[in-house]
């Protein structure tokens, strides 16, 4: 890191050596076990003058106890531990070492660290802890593992200027954490490991193997190899999940049955076809819960874009919301109250969408975020269900009120502070946003969404309601036809809004298949859309029985259907088609309340 701000003259080893401390100690340096032993290692190496052995090898051996036959081109451990050490740096410094006079980074193309003070900073009372009271620490509120550096984060550390003011209390707060590790320490059961910490959010981890190459010769073993960096690159993008590549161990170097699933595979080369196959194994049991193939020319988009298109599409099929990982009963979680157990009761009540399976899944993600309030995921989540009450309230039958969407919008951009980068948390501010009568900033916290992670088909499907129904309805609409066709979920949702793409560019004949294609019962504004497009291909007769399906168990919807249809729709152009459509299936569509003519 070079910036105005920094000595060029480097700290002694005591203050580098105190730095470390503080970082572990934090709460905001939120990794597990072995990314904290990968820190140590590296300053300690460092410091000991050993920075040229600072190699992907020594490091593999040291801190991931590999043997001597480790290879890092078929092994990227390493570097997928060091972009998830160098975002929680940088994390780190933006919240809890705002103030701190020594920064440690770790800058990309290597894996030894650098030092550097701040100028104008006075060495602080730092309060080194002792390595038995930091194993207390919770240490994986939010674990992350995510290569790509973040430059948004980067560029805020490097403008950050010494703040005086807050040493004092950055003092303080050491001083509390590490009162707090003592305390936390008397408290724990003998022996008891700092991997309970961060193991205890429960995310499901998936070991993801080196793909077979089944033919090819060297040309079919390079591309196996970078098709599985691609998937591990591509996966790690998904907060829902943690990401391995090869069996934690525990102290006595016996393998950990962490990993709950494995990712299997193999590439073929046929001449110019490249053909994968991809499976996800429960190691539990060894069943096979999902398997696919996938063929691709490499002549049409070229072998590094045909590899790429390959490995999101499989990471996308693993780890998309609402798959098969995600698959539960609200009803079996109910009483838990773990990161994932609430990530499991969210998608299950989405998909079942009844008040009760709301009301657990609320319940579970409340108690998450008392637990964790650092975890971005359970917080925006937290939003996102908040958001519900205001957007499907007509199916949970709960009266939204302002204050709700003001409690929706606070947790996202809580979750948004929290991790800048985690695609749930800006897709809960795009949403929370957009409702709020803020389309443009919506559509902003909507592309930041979707360039972190292209392939969570929610937050693309999502994108793209809100792209169309701001009035892009070309750049929408093709986003939430990719959604569909990657399966996207909850069942049915999406297609309403491919219903809507072919409505309003006049195509009512698709517009009525895609619609009855939707799950009608999902959410009473989807009957609404089919009432308009009935009513739009003068289909008088089916208008009224879905008419008489919206009185019948939402009687409220029709009187205020103006105010929800305005709401969502953002240009009068397409109000008025809507409108249009309503009044043509015997709805009178007035500026007051709707009515039956």
């Amino acid at each position: 890191m070079q910036s105005a701000g920094i000595d060029r003259q480097a700290p002694s080893q005591e203050e580098v050596q105190q730095q470390l401390e503080r970082i572990l100690s934090s709460r905001e340096f939120r990794l597990p076990e072995r990314a904290r032993r990968f820190l140590e290692f590296v300053v300690t190496e460092t410091l000991a003058g050993r920075r040229d052995y600072l190699k992907a090898f020594t490091i593999a051996q040291a801190v991931f106890g590999r043997d001597a036959n480790f290879d890092a081109q078929q092994d990227p451990c390493v570097r997928i531990e060091a972009g998830r050490l160098r975002r929680e740096l940088e994390h780190y410094y933006l919240t809890d070492g705002s103030a701190d006079r020594i920064i440690i980074t770790i800058p990309k193309g290597g894996y030894a660290p650098v030092f550097e003070a701040v100028r104008g900073a006075e060495p602080m009372d730092m309060l080194p802890l002792d390595q038995s009271d930091r194993s207390g620490l919770p240490g994986d509120d939010a674990e992350r593992a995510e290569v790509a550096e973040d430059p948004v984060g980067r560029d805020k550390m490097n403008r950050r200027l010494p703040r005086p003011r807050y040493r004092l209390l950055a003092a303080g707060a050491v001083i509390i954490v590490a009162a707090a590790a003592i305390m936390f320490q008397q408290m724990r059961s003998p022996g008891l490991e700092r991997e309970t910490a961060s193991a205890a959010d429960h995310r499901p981890t998936i070991i993801v193997e080196r793909f077979d190459s089944g033919s090819g010769g060297r040309l079919g073993s390079d591309i196996s190899r970078v098709m599985t960096d691609e998937i591990i690159e591509k996966l790690v993008r998904f907060d829902d999940i943690v990401v391995v590549t090869a069996m934690p161990r525990n102290k006595n170097g016996e393998a950990s049955p962490e990993a709950l699933y494995a990712l299997q595979g193999s590439v073929r080369l046929e001449g110019s076809k490249l053909h994968s196959t991809a499976r996800l194994v429960r190691r539990s049991d060894a069943a096979v819960i999902w398997a696919s193939n996938y063929d691709a020319d490499m002549t049409v988009q070229g072998t590094p874009k045909t590899q790429a298109i390959l490995a999101g599409d499989i990471a996308t099929a693993v780890a998309r919301p609402f798959g098969v990982i995600f698959q539960s009963d609200t009803a079996t979680i109910a009483g838990k109250a773990d990161a994932f157990s609430c990530i499991l009761s969210y998608y299950s009540y989405r998909s079942e969408m009844t008040v009760q399976a709301q009301t657990v899944a609320k319940s579970c993600l409340q108690q998450a975020v008392e637990k964790t309030p650092a975890d971005s995921n359970i917080v925006a989540l937290l939003s996102l269900i908040h958001l519900d009450e205001f957007r499907f309230s007509y199916q949970l039958q709960l009266k939204s009120t302002a204050a709700t969407l003001g409690v929706a919008k606070e947790l996202a951009e809580r979750a948004v502070r929290l991790d800048p980068k985690n695609a749930r948390a800006l897709q809960a501010l795009m949403l929370a946003q957009f409702f709020s009568d803020d389309p443009a900033s919506a559509l902003v916290a909507g592309a930041a969404a979707y360039a972190s992670n292209p392939n969570d088909t929610e937050v693309a499907g999502e994108y793209g309601l809100r792209l169309s129904m701001s009035g892009e309805w070309d750049k929408g609409c093709t986003l939430i036809s990719e959604a569909v066709g990657k399966n996207a979920g909850p069942r049915g949702y999406y297609e309403v809004g491919m219903a809507l793409c072919a409505f309003m560019r006049g195509d009512t004949q698709a517009a009525e298949l895609w619609s009855r294609m939707s799950d009608l019962n999902y959410n009473p504004m989807h009957r609404l859309v089919l009432l308009s497009i009935l009513g739009a291909r003068g289909k008088t007769q089916e208008g009224e029985e879905q008419l008489d399906w919206i009185n019948s168990k939402a009687p409220a919807l029709i009187p205020n259907v103006r105010r929800e249809v305005i709401k969502r729709l953002a240009r009068v152009e397409d109000q008025e088609r809507f409108f249009a459509g309503m009044e043509a299936a015997g709805v009178s569509v007035q500026e007051g309340e709707a009515q039956r003519e």
